[in-house]
């Protein structure tokens, strides 16, 4: 018996242990699940997980050697070579004197270039430092991209499951006029002709029901793509009623004027121009001499030679000067060629100046008339439930049906709806301005995520 009690004890303490690490375990998954369920989350799951923007910080780091490189070729070159060679005379005059000769040459030496005036290896520096800041430029862009794709799938799922809510209580009204269409049918009191239209209706919502139930699982496994896992149902929407900042400087010539100035792709088209304004300088500078120092110090050790076996040490050190003259006109075709370029990039500029205004105009307008919207649906949200708590009085009192109640209950499920679409592309729409503007940052993401629930 005591045996049997210590074996009961042993296995309830083991239980014990189990049914701790078990719930310890739940607990934490359910605090990394909440944790991610809200936009915050999401994109610092998305800043640690998504491909994109992995590529770019790996790009912007390869980015970071073109300057040392570029610096580099101006420091001195030290370069060794040795040679070692074995040889075999076998000389036969026609008088006949012959000698076999076996003999070994081996030569080393050091050779120390240091450039001194080369004007295409300091504009290669400076070009160096223009990349430099492209890349930099780059992977802001791809930050703010990520922001962006966050946020639009974030809250495309959240319209796709306002949509499907408002086609669920629609189809809950349809269906009790269906019901209610076939029992005044076997009473007497409707025809079939009634019957039909109501089965008709109800179809048609189960079809749309089955669509939206599509778009959200697409909206589902879009986010689940940036994340790389499966993505709960729960996410936090925002709390209704919601005040929604306008945007500041309230004009959109202002924000046009400011994305001129600090559109990301507008600043990465300013530095391409400036880095093709130096390729034209350094294919022209390819006319220009250059000088370097040179030094060397060679040792030689000869095996046979007209002067018998021998070794030698040699140190030269001088100036090399060279002046290109003439090279079958590629000069001057690179030179050409340089121009157009500088040409071609000039004009891109123009159009990123021109797409990034259009951008910001765009942005600008929804806010602006989200803004509208927004405060128009949020009445028509008010008046719709004056409207259902009036049914649901009239219900009690028997002037109205239970199916003028669902009915009631439906337009409010639809402006509801409406609603928070209108607010969903309205914060999409600020971010959108932001971006456009190359200002928008984690803490904007931050600022929309204390307007969810």
């Amino acid at each position: 018996m005591i045996m049997v009690a210590r074996g009961f004890i042993l296995f309830r303490n083991c239980m014990k242990k189990l049914l701790n690490l078990f719930f310890a375990t739940h607990f934490l998954t359910g605090c990394l699940t909440l944790y991610a369920a809200d936009l915050l989350g999401i994109y610092q799951e998305a800043k640690m997980q998504d491909a994109l923007f992995a590529s770019a910080k790996a790009q912007f780091i390869a980015a970071q050697e073109i300057l040392p490189q570029s610096k580099a070729v101006l420091q001195p070159e030290a370069e060794f070579q040795a040679d070692s060679t074995w040889n075999r005379i076998d000389f036969e005059a026609k008088t006949g004197n012959s000698f076999v000769q076996d003999f070994g040459d081996h030569q080393a030496g050091l050779t120390v270039t240091q450039p001194i005036y080369r004007p295409q290896l300091s504009i290669g520096v400076e070009q160096a430092r223009i990349q430099l800041m492209i890349a930099e430029s780059k992977l802001e862009v791809a930050s703010q991209d990520l922001l962006l794709r966050v946020a639009q799938l974030y809250f495309r799922v959240l319209q796709k499951n306002a949509n499907l809510a408002a086609v669920e209580a629609e189809k809950i009204a349809v269906s009790e006029q269906l019901e209610q269409a076939k029992r005044n049918f076997l009473v007497g009191t409707a025809t079939v002709t009634d019957q039909r239209e109501a089965q008709a209706r109800y179809d048609l919502v189960l079809a749309q029901e089955l669509g939206a139930e599509n778009e959200l699982a697409v909206a589902n496994s879009q986010l689940e793509v940036l994340l790389g896992r499966q993505v709960d149902d729960d996410l936090e929407k925002v709390t209704l009623p919601i005040d929604l900042p306008g945007p500041y400087p309230v004009t959109m010539a202002a924000w046009v004027k400011k994305s001129h100035e600090t559109n990301l792709n507008v600043l990465i088209a300013q530095r391409e121009l400036a880095l093709a304004q130096y390729e034209v300088q350094k294919q022209t500078s390819e006319y220009k001499p250059t000088v370097d120092a040179v030094g060397s110090h060679t040792f030689s050790d000869q095996g046979f030679s007209s002067f018998g076996k021998y070794s030698a040490q040699s140190t030269v050190f001088g100036i090399r000067f060279k002046l290109p003259l003439y090279k079958g006109g590629a000069i001057n075709s690179r030179i050409k060629e340089a121009v157009a370029k500088q040409e071609s990039v000039r004009q891109q500029l123009e159009a990123e100046r021109r797409r990034s205004a259009q951008r910001t105009t765009e942005s600008f307008l929804g806010v602006t008339s989200g803004l509208a919207q927004v405060k128009a649906l949020e009445q028509a949200v008010a008046s719709t439930q004056l409207q259902l708590e009036s049914t649901k009085l009239g219900q009690e009192v028997g002037v109205r049906t239970a199916v003028d109640v669902l009915n009631a209950e439906q337009q409010l499920s639809k402006a509801r709806r409406d609603l928070y679409n209108a607010v969903y592309s309205t914060i999409l729409a600020q971010l959108g301005l932001k971006a456009a503007v190359g200002q928008l940052s984690e803490t904007d993401i931050g600022s929309v995520n204390k307007l969810l629930e």
